[in-house]
């Protein structure tokens, strides 16, 4: 070969190597879709009534939310990395308009989730009553008291280990927790699920409510 079909060669194999721009777009395009996609996910963690049940530790929507937000730092933080590397140097990484907007909304969004999440939680106490199901259903309690008036939220947790809505609810007079009081009743069936039944006392009664039936879907 001559030294000029050589260099034609050369110059041939320069043009037609792929330098992987298409790749790397893609790649710094799922980091931003990764990231937007954890944020509305808080979003809507922190904004639901969902629980989850972790090893026995009860796990709220608020909590979830934060999580899910740190993950999405996490996903920023890992492009930002890779747009700085020897690879992510080599393509073009502009962000469209779109997205841009998308991300800021969806951030926004979750930081007001997880706030009002929180602040909800103020007050609340949660707890895991015994004996579970036959099934594993298990009835996960939320109790809050906000002036004269306590509330609570009882949750039927099957093998997802999540509730999406709680089974019950109650309103008691004066500030009232029956569950840290001990004034409740919780009763198995053999086929799964149950009951959960909250009484008052003679001077702060249950005005709304009272009894719950828990049905894990089995």
């Amino acid at each position: 070969m001559s030294s000029g079909e050589a260099a034609v060669s050369q110059k041939w194999q320069r043009k037609g190597k792929p330098k992987g721009k298409g790749e790397g777009t893609g790649r710094a395009a799922g980091y931003d879709m990764a990231g937007v996609g954890l944020l509305l996910l808080a979003a809507a963690a922190g904004w639901s009534d969902m629980v989850l049940l972790v090893f026995g530790h009860v796990v709220s929507g608020w909590v979830l939310c934060v999580v899910l937000v740190c993950a999405a730092v996490v996903a920023a933080g890992l492009r930002a990395l890779w747009l700085r590397s020897e690879a992510g140097r080599t393509v073009e990484h502009s962000r469209s308009a779109l997205m841009s907007g998308l991300r800021v909304v969806a951030a926004t969004a979750a930081v007001l989730s997880c706030a009002a999440g929180a602040l909800d939680e103020l007050g609340a106490e949660y707890y895991v009553l015994h004996p579970t199901g036959p099934d594993g259903c298990t009835a996960v309690v939320r109790e809050t008291s906000f002036l004269v008036l306590g509330s609570g939220d009882v949750y039927a947790i099957g093998a997802s280990h999540i509730g999406w809505r709680p089974s019950g609810s109650w309103i008691a007079d004066d500030g009232h927790r029956p569950i840290a009081a001990g004034t409740y009743e919780l009763g198995r069936h053999e086929d799964g699920g149950g009951s959960l039944t909250v009484h008052g006392t003679p001077g702060d009664p249950i005005v709304s409510g009272g009894l719950a039936t828990l049905d894990c879907g089995s």
